[in-house]
């Protein structure tokens, strides 16, 4: 099994997941804020297309997430899952138009194949409706991308044990956000228990994460004003006893290249 982010920030995010048992293959894109245009263009960077994809997984309705999946997954024909919740605040704009035959619904705690690749759904602490994030598995590794939650909860530390790859949220340097000129409302938001994890929050989840043979950690959905790659890397660097500069970030433009499991 291997992964990449084609983008991951407030601008849109979206990771490609695809694992492989010999002659079968499978493609999962986890969540697309992009348009249909610059999601292909992202796929055809990382030697993907539209046409490839087996299933989208989306997280949550907010726009930097769910993007152009519903568009996406009826032009090409593509199962998408998702919770009721993130359902029914998607639903409104387009239910008239969406073929149900395409939609799955999942919620927490609930597991499920989709060819190569097992999905296990967990809620996260954020302010959305019902959101879930997602443990990946091929049988032999397992990858756990969480880009968005207000706090490192007991429940989502428990989901993620024995990952082989973090996919994981630096949103903020706090100090960096309070000084900011955001409105106070935001900074109250950003900073609550549902809203975005900073760096020291990360490095916090990450340590109750750690075990022998974890390979991956990739710090993701960096604030393009109030943090900065060096500062995000630097707090797992800390937590894994790394150097900061050993610590992939996805970012915002590009992405990350692809990172293997075994």
């Amino acid at each position: 099994m291997r992964f990449c982010s084609l983008g991951s920030g407030s601008g849109g995010n979206a990771s490609l997941v695809e694992a492989s048992q010999g002659i079968t293959q499978t493609r999962l894109l986890v969540d697309c804020g992009f348009s249909l245009r610059e999601l292909t263009r992202r796929l055809q960077r990382v030697g993907s297309s539209p046409t490839e994809l087996d299933a989208i997984f989306i997280t949550h309705e907010h726009g930097d997430h769910s993007g152009c999946a519903l568009n996406l997954a009826q032009r090409y024909r593509i199962p998408l899952w998702t919770s009721r919740g993130t359902w029914r605040a998607i639903a409104p704009l387009v239910a008239a138009n969406f073929d149900p035959t395409l939609l799955h619904l999942i919620k927490d705690g609930e597991s499920a194949d989709l060819g190569d690749i097992q999905i296990d759904a967990f809620a996260v602490p954020h302010d959305a409706n019902e959101p879930l994030h997602l443990r990946c598995s091929d049988g032999a590794q397992t990858l756990g991308l969480i880009t968005d939650l207000g706090h490192p909860s007991a429940s989502v530390a428990q989901a993620l044990q024995g990952c082989r790859a973090l996919l994981l949220e630096c949103n903020h340097d706090e100090a960096m956000l309070r000084a900011s000129s955001y409105p106070a409302g935001l900074k109250r938001r950003i900073l609550g228990s549902h809203g975005h994890l900073s760096n020291e929050a990360a490095g916090e989840l990450l340590g109750q994460c750690l075990h022998p043979k974890l390979k991956h950690v990739i710090a993701a959905h960096l604030s393009e004003s109030n943090n900065s790659p060096e500062l995000a890397a630097a707090a797992l660097a800390k937590t894994l006893g790394r150097r900061a500069d050993e610590i992939p970030v996805a970012s915002q433009t590009e992405g990350s290249p692809w990172f293997d499991l075994d």
